[in-house]
């Protein structure tokens, strides 16, 4: 899908066909799609394939022939929302090319991106696509408090599922801290690598920064630490609480098989007496029914006071 954007009098429209000073936004391009951006617009065809690679990690890059610049970032995104009333919504970040080259700022992604959405529908203050060094900016602000909010949700969703496992500790709350956990891990992966693409444009020569952006940039740089910070602090605690519950799990294995075993040998008691009264051997003491049974049960009755006493069953 292509969508071509342009600022009129501070608005952002949709407009039809790509004029120069406008945004192209590539979703899911199609071949064609793909083609037409590297014919029509100009683009590097490397930078199209970078930018539409999942593994791709955040980098910047330049081309001096083509005077076109090459930033992937990484944003977040989640699951399906239908995930959410069972406690199973897991987050995870995905690649977002953005090119800057003479008359275009083009992103191009794989999956929609909440954060481009919302870029297109006018819900971030400041935007002109002729402003192609401070579109990038808002953008990557945009992104980075996606990043805040679904921190946000994550300790909100570990903080209920504790509650959860607290009356019972059942395999699906446990699943669901693994898949937060494995979610902050790739949080935190990509927040560092964002945080170093964006120094590394903070450095300048690779794109031109312009006064007016400085105190905009410093902000994202903000966000982001604050995110890589907020992402720490969750993963240690997350850690923490698996490792502790993972502690009473198997505590809780130890007292049952504890109690299983105390039983076994209570019940194994009848079995003892019954056999030796069951041999075939003549004088045996009180050959009557009633006496190894009685036996038996005494000597249960004593066994269970003496674990009792002991605190065997607990």
């Amino acid at each position: 899908m292509l969508e071509f954007y342009k600022t009129f009098d501070n608005v952002t429209k949709k407009i039809d066909q790509p004029e120069h000073g406008c945004w192209i936004n590539a979703v899911a391009p199609t071949t064609e799609e793909i083609d037409f951006l590297i014919e029509k617009i100009g683009i590097m065809p490397e930078f199209v394939k970078s930018s539409l690679d999942e593994e791709e990690s955040s980098h910047i890059d330049y081309d001096d022939d083509t005077n076109q610049t090459l930033i992937i970032v990484d944003y977040p995104c989640a699951e399906e929302e239908e995930n959410i009333q069972e406690n199973t919504l897991l987050y995870t970040t995905l690649p977002l090319g953005v090119i800057i080259k003479k008359g275009y700022i083009i992103t191009i992604s794989l999956y929609e991106n909440l954060s481009i959405e919302d870029m297109a529908k006018g819900r971030v203050r400041g935007i002109n696509t002729e402003m192609k060094t401070r579109f990038f900016l808002l953008l990557m602000l945009r992104i980075s408090q996606r990043f805040l909010i679904y921190l946000r949700q994550i300790d909100r969703i570990s903080s209920r599922t504790e509650h959860l496992l607290h009356q019972s500790m059942r395999n699906k709350e446990l699943i669901q801290m693994l898949g937060l956990e494995k979610s902050l891990v790739y949080f935190s992966t990509s927040l560092k690598t964002d945080e170093v693409t964006m120094n590394r444009i903070n450095r300048g020569h690779l794109i031109k920064l312009y006064e007016e952006d400085q105190d905009l940039l410093e902000d994202v740089l903000i966000e982001i630490h604050q995110a890589i910070e907020m992402c720490n602090i969750y993963t240690n605690i997350l850690s923490g609480t698996m490792d502790a519950f993972a502690s009473v799990i198997s505590n809780n294995l130890n007292i049952v098989m504890k109690v299983l075993t105390v039983i076994t040998i209570v019940m194994s008691i009848p079995n003892i007496i019954f056999g030796f009264y069951g041999m075939n051997v003549p004088d045996l003491p009180l050959p009557f029914v009633w006496f190894p049974l009685l036996i038996a049960i005494v000597l249960m009755l004593i066994a269970t006071w003496i674990f009792k006493k002991k605190d065997m069953f607990h």
